[in-house]
């Protein structure tokens, strides 16, 4: 009786976490296919559409890490469910914002539910599987159906705006919030630990400003210009908060984010990938999404069916990740995914903008292939090089870095297409420094694996230098 009523727990607690990370990763792309239509029905620029998709990530990326301290501090059922309702209710309001402004502000709280439920989630897995080789596959599964539904946005966005309008890609997260809230409460409470880290306020406020600031910086620049009083004020003020939030973390007994973790070369290396990887897909992400509606005339279907040759093959890549990371190790996998991408940047900025569709899709399974394998790859790496009582801060920091990453590759793919003589010399120039930046954290990569010294055993018996690209003799 014990066991079936742990394994139904264990049903409910898998059900609920990977339905609402589902839509919270959903919701960080599916936007980008109704950026055109947001644009007509609510008088947008190309700024104002950067703040739409933007104002989510941000807020999502700045909170992730406070939000497992609430998790810690007050539970993980109580914060996952307020963040779910949360995420919903704001959900509910982007779907009936009547102006630009109020859908970002909508877009902002959906934020701050999503960076409550994450940590949440991963916090009531890690409860409810004791076993580490079972909580290891739950992760696993866990982060690939966050990977299949990154993938999945444009073209599960374009099939709801064409059936409804733009507005049901929010108005179809309330059912399924609904849905996930309703699991989560019938999971059984569990009490709060007794020492828990304490808020970090003031660290939390001047990290958001810092990135806020550099945002504005970013975004607005094409509208005010570099050499403006505005420019240079916001230059300062991010230059300005980014020294106040290093002190502060340095200084803090709790740290949010104590930056001694960054000491590891592989966890720096990790976060560095991670972050590169998120800024080089979402900014091709909202530029071809731009390019298929505004230059060549696609319907949101049509053009969510044109990512269809870079979504299909995330599936694929989260299914063989683990098994490629065990066979090849972290270092070859990430560094080999790292230049497929970079082949697939370089081949689409060298297609003409008149190209047939099918030339123009054939780099893009390359780009969404390397992209399913860096997330588990890097996510395996982090946690085998991380003390077990930080291995909860340290996702953290990998998914913050990973949102933080999504975010500054539409700020700065936004400022390349406002400031460049077209569109597709902005476009252009967006895909060549992400197939350069691609490159070098493949080499930053390969030096911070190749000089790991440090030996932390995974649970099997395997070695950093196993787990990073030193096969086990068989």
């Amino acid at each position: 009786m014990a066991r079936m009523d742990h394994d139904r727990q264990q049903r409910r607690v898998l059900l609920a976490t990977s339905l609402s990370y589902v839509i919270v990763i959903l919701d960080t792309s599916i936007v980008n296919v109704a950026l055109e239509r947001i644009a007509t029905g609510l008088a947008g620029g190309v700024s104002g559409l950067q703040w739409v998709v933007n104002a989510y990530t941000l807020v999502f990326a700045s909170l992730l890490l406070t939000g497992g301290t609430l998790s810690d501090r007050f539970g993980a059922r109580g914060v996952y469910i307020g963040g779910l309702a949360a995420f919903t209710v704001a959900s509910a309001l982007c779907g009936f914002a009547p102006s630009l402004a109020v859908l970002i502000t909508a877009r902002a709280l959906q934020g701050v539910g999503a960076a409550l439920l994450v940590p949440a989630s991963m916090t009531l897995i890690n409860q409810t599987w004791s076993n580490p080789r079972e909580r290891a596959a739950v992760f696993g599964m866990w982060a690939g159906l966050g990977g299949v539904a990154m993938a999945s946005g444009p073209l599960l966005g374009g099939v709801l705006i064409g059936l409804s309008g733009w507005r049901s890609i929010f108005l179809a997260n309330v059912p399924i919030g609904i849905a996930g809230i309703f699991m989560a409460w019938r999971v059984a409470r569990r009490s709060s630990p007794t020492t828990v880290r304490r808020l970090d306020v003031a660290g939390q406020l001047a990290g958001m400003a810092a990135l806020a600031l550099l945002n504005v910086s970013l975004i607005e620049a094409p509208v005010y210009g570099w050499g403006s009083a505005t420019m240079i004020g916001c230059v300062a003020a991010t230059l300005v908060a980014s020294a106040v939030f290093v002190t502060i973390e340095s200084r803090h007994a709790q740290p949010m984010l104590p930056l001694t973790l960054f000491r590891d070369r592989v966890f720096s290396g990790c976060v560095i990938v991670s972050m590169v990887s998120a800024f080089t897909v979402y900014g091709l992400l909202f530029n071809l999404s731009l390019y298929f509606q505004q230059q060549r005339g696609y319907t949101p279907l049509h053009a969510g069916l044109a990512f269809l040759p870079l979504t299909v093959v995330v599936p694929a890549g989260s299914l063989l990740a683990r098994r490629a990371v065990q066979w090849l190790g972290s270092r070859w996998l990430i560094v080999g995914a790292l230049l497929l991408a970079a082949s697939g940047y370089l081949a689409l900025s060298a297609i003409g903008p008149s190209a047939r569709d099918g030339l123009l899709a054939l780099p893009l399974p390359a780009i969404g292939f390397a992209a399913s394998l860096i997330t588990p790859a890097t996510t395996v790496a982090l946690m085998a090089c991380v003390d077990g009582s930080r291995a909860g801060l340290a996702a953290g920091v990998l998914n913050a870095a990973r949102q933080t990453g999504a975010a500054l590759g539409v700020a700065i793919s936004g400022v390349l297409i406002a400031t460049r003589p077209s569109f597709i010399e902005g476009m252009r120039a967006s895909l060549l420094i992400a197939a350069m930046l691609s490159m070098i954290a493949g080499m930053v990569w390969w030096r911070a694996s190749a000089q790991a010294d440090a030996v932390c055993g995974d649970g099997d018996g395997n070695s950093t230098r196993d787990r990073l690209g030193y096969r086990k003799a068989r």
